[in-house]
């Protein structure tokens, strides 16, 4: 399940995971979309690795600031992923 966290200014849409397990360390995905003339640029990180895949569009600068975001937000993320995102998360 996907679960929308927040759109940036720039219209960036940013959406995670649940919490798994991989190799034994809770993990989270963690999605950014964003919309340009003729599709979308797109790139996804792990939490809490931080490791980027599937890059599509966005500039090493652009991964650079959205880094920098996310380790920003990433106590947030991991315990809405936990949760069960934003909805779920009020409902507590």
């Amino acid at each position: 399940m996907m679960y929308k966290f927040m759109t940036l200014d720039d219209a960036t849409e940013i959406v995670h995971s649940d919490t798994y397990f991989e190799n034994d360390v809770e993990t989270v995905k963690v999605y950014f979309e964003k919309p340009v003339y003729g599709g979308f640029h797109s790139a996804e990180c792990c939490l809490p690795s931080y490791e980027w895949k599937n890059i599509d569009g966005f500039s090493q600068d652009e991964i650079n600031n959205l880094q920098e975001f996310l380790q920003s937000v990433a106590h947030i993320v991991i315990r809405l992923a936990r949760e069960g995102g934003f909805d779920s998360a009020a409902n507590f």
